[in-house]
């Protein structure tokens, strides 16, 4: 959908509010998807989650009889809007930009029921600034290392492995972990388990993948290992974690 044709749905979505004497509701719908938008695109994390509480109310004092299923078709539309813009930013290519948003319709479809709309939309919010922050180049002082970081995040599926990683730099594999410590304060090799594990709670999360399936996806040695591992950084088991909406993403911060 473009610009304009949003721009177009969002005033004929005003006229017939208008008509119900909703006008200023509708205004301020409008200005606070706009808003969240902004803080999902700067990473604002809390803002976003805050502003999206304020839309679902919105929407539920509209009509609060068929408040679920307008809510639900909502977080779809809402999904598009931000896929459409990832590609449009290039941020994504087409297909990815697709990919991110079947895997939204899928984890809605799927989880959402009338007594978890906070949380799926608080999972949402999430997911976008997980995307996000994946596409952002890191800004540590040391450029190598910066540049060791984004070769992770972009391969991070792959059996990423200390030596080659240096091979690939053309630094010393010694030379390479001790900078990396220095400036991350952990070492290369927990980096690379980390951001596995990052990005596995997503798969957990989004996707109907078996367990066994993920654990061989992204190299573990076998899904017993995986599972102590998961668990050392997230407090909860691979199983668990993908039933519970409660809890927080770990996520490691420099």
């Amino acid at each position: 959908m473009t610009g304009k044709k949003i721009e177009t749905s969002n005033l004929d979505l005003i006229r017939v509010m208008e008509k119900e004497g909703n006008t200023e509701q509708a205004k301020l719908f409008f200005y606070l998807e706009k808003e969240f938008l902004a803080q999902v695109f700067n990473l604002e994390k809390d803002g976003a989650r805050s502003k999206l509480k304020e839309i679902r109310g919105i929407l539920y004092e509209y009509k609060p009889r068929h408040s679920y299923e307008i809510i639900k078709h909502y977080f779809i539309i809402l999904s598009s809007i931000i896929a459409r813009r990832l590609q449009k930013e290039s941020i994504f290519t087409e297909e990815n930009a697709f990919i991110f948003n079947v895997a939204c319709i899928e984890m809605i479809e799927t989880n959402l029921h009338k007594e978890n709309l906070v949380e799926i939309g608080d999972e949402l919010v999430e997911f976008y600034c997980y995307i996000l922050k994946g596409k952002i180049k890191p800004s540590l002082s040391h450029e190598t290392v910066n540049e060791v970081i984004q070769y992770i995040n972009e391969n991070v599926e792959s059996p990423l492995i200390v030596e080659e990683i240096a091979k690939h730099f053309n630094v010393s594999t010694s030379h390479l972990s001790r900078i990396f410590r220095e400036h991350t304060s952990v070492t290369l090799v927990e980096y690379i388990t980390i951001r596995k594990i990052e990005e596995i709670q997503f798969y957990l999360r989004f996707s109907n993948i078996k367990i066994a399936e993920i654990a061989e996806r992204f190299h573990f040695c076998n899904q017993s290992y995986f599972t102590r591992v998961f668990k050392k950084y997230t407090g909860l088991t691979p199983r668990r974690f993908r039933k519970d909406l409660d809890r927080n993403y770990f996520q490691f911060t420099f």
